[in-house]
């Protein structure tokens, strides 16, 4: 039941991110500086935890690899997503993540697999295939943030699995494997924005500051969740961002989001299938 409350709770702080970081790019911050400064504001969050748990920190070289990958690579990618696609549309697509998830854990962690991952997966395909075949999409959403956002759910379904496969057998405690990633993807982050030139500035550091803290307690209970449950069990969960982000998007962005009838049954197809495999697991 823990995992089945973290990964809740975490799939709501992520849907809130999601429309958080919407809410600076409408206060003009830029993308590069963003996603930056969320991740160094996550990791803020998470220090308390890591310390307040403790244990051993002589195998956490695992979760920095981890890192590099997300929040290294897929953070970016996100943040770039959001910008170009919006909130709303950007979560329907980063929920399909459960199935990518399942296929990778019953591929290569050997996880079960049942009949209900067909239905599951159709549902999903489903409603991924509403949202790309929108037609009266607003204007500042783009195809190549959905594609920006397809890509980030494909690294994020592969890190869901890499940080369950170390959780398996690890003493370092998820606040410090939390910790661990975020530091290396800050690393790594750090690293591109210096090599790019991109400007660095306070305004967007406190523009992005509110989805830093939200991201940051969304990857403390991702983390429980998976020290707690299988990838074939959290991570449909999780995936109920999707209904979290199209619903906060219609409340705090209002009209300009346009989330329509097409949007919300994308979301709820989503949802349905990344739940139904979730519950034969």
């Amino acid at each position: 039941m823990s995992a089945v409350l973290l990964a809740l709770s975490s799939a709501f702080l992520f849907g809130a991110t999601t429309v958080a970081m919407r809410v600076a790019f409408r206060g003009g911050a830029l993308a590069e500086g963003g996603a930056l400064f969320t991740v160094l504001t996550a990791l803020a969050v998470t220090l308390p935890f890591a310390l307040a748990q403790g244990g051993p920190v002589a195998g956490v070289w695992p979760f920095l690899l981890a890192g590099l990958l997300s929040p290294g690579v897929s953070q970016f990618l996100f943040t770039f997503a959001v910008r170009e696609a919006g909130a709303s549309r950007t979560s329907v697509v980063i929920g399909t993540a459960p199935l990518f998830s399942v296929v990778i854990a019953v591929v290569v962690l050997d996880e079960p697999l049942e009949a209900a991952l067909a239905f599951g997966a159709v549902l999903i395909v489903a409603g991924g295939f509403l949202l790309a075949s929108e037609r009266d999409r607003p204007e500042h959403v783009r195809l190549l943030g959905l594609s920006l956002a397809l890509t980030a759910t494909l690294v994020f379904a592969a890190r869901d699995n890499f940080i369950r496969w170390l959780a398996v057998d690890t003493d370092v405690a998820p606040g410090v494997a939390a910790s661990a990633t975020l530091t290396a993807g800050a690393a790594m982050m750090l690293a591109f924005v210096l090599l790019g030139r991109a400007p660095l500035r306070r305004r967007d550091a406190r523009l992005f500051a509110p989805a830093g803290v939200l991201f940051g307690l969304s990857y403390v209970c991702l983390f429980e969740a998976y020290y707690h449950g299988l990838v074939t069990v959290v991570s449909p969960l999780v995936a109920t961002e999707s209904l979290w982000g199209v619903a906060l998007s219609a409340v705090v962005l209002g009209a300009s989001e346009r989330v329509g009838a097409r949007v919300v049954a994308g979301a709820a197809f989503v949802v349905c299938g990344g739940v139904l495999i979730g519950l034969n697991y």
